[in-house]
């Protein structure tokens, strides 16, 4: 594969814990991800580890903060030498446009995405966090916000994917976590969908993690998965 569509998260407290993963999988059939709890515990040696391994690698700390403090926290993403990253949409658009001038002065600047609502929360949920409306209606105003700034994507549930699809139109990265092949949990995902449904509705990327991260054979599972996608 040129471009691996499957990121796999690397949700470990540690890090001999990540790379004994990462050792496993092979960087020509699947892009990493590290999110909060493993890059607090580990920092950004692991991620230089990381791609020196080989892996493409999607830094996941979902930036929101004043925008002087998301831009310098996403240049500094990017001098680890990172391949995506994100920030919150509910930063605003001014937070949001800082983050994507700050990147663009760069030659390598990584793919900045933008997290819409949360996979685990519901229309309750939201509702309780002041958000009115639906999931899908949430995330369709917040996407559209991101690319009026200028971003390359957003973060959203496989289950919003057609509809953003055709609302931003094809150029626009649609990165899907809570992905479960039919035979597996859902965990603590709300809106989940199998890998095959996930691209059929429009999703560029699929992060995944526990079906590959706890299978008893990681690459057999990541290339059933490829698999699937591939049909």
């Amino acid at each position: 594969m040129s471009d691996p569509r499957v990121i796999v998260a690397l949700d470990y407290p540690d890090a001999n814990s990540a790379l004994a993963l990462a050792a496993r999988l092979d960087p020509k059939l699947c892009k990493v991800k590290v999110g909060n709890e493993l890059y607090t515990a580990a920092g950004p040696q692991l991620i230089d580890n990381i791609i020196k391994s080989g892996f493409a690698v999607f830094l996941d700390l979902k930036y929101h903060d004043i925008p002087s403090t998301v831009t310098a926290a996403c240049a500094a993403a990017a001098e680890l030498g990172v391949w995506m990253v994100n920030v919150h949409a509910l930063g605003g658009r001014a937070m949001m446009a800082a983050a994507r001038e700050a990147l663009s002065r760069r030659k390598a600047a990584p793919k900045l995405v933008a997290v819409t609502l949360l996979t685990s929360m519901e229309e309750a949920d939201a509702a309780e966090a002041g958000l009115s409306g639906t999931p899908q209606e949430n995330v369709l105003r917040l996407a559209r916000l991101a690319r009026a700034s200028g971003l390359d994507g957003v973060v959203c549930s496989a289950h919003e994917a057609a509809a953003l699809r055709k609302a931003c139109g094809a150029g626009f990265l649609l990165v899907t976590p809570g992905i479960r092949p039919a035979t597996a949990a859902a965990g603590d995902q709300k809106r989940v969908a199998t890998p095959r449904a996930a691209v059929a509705g429009g999703a560029d990327y699929l992060v995944i993690g526990r079906p590959i991260t706890r299978a008893a054979d990681p690459l057999a599972a990541l290339r059933a998965i490829n698999d699937e996608i591939a049909q």
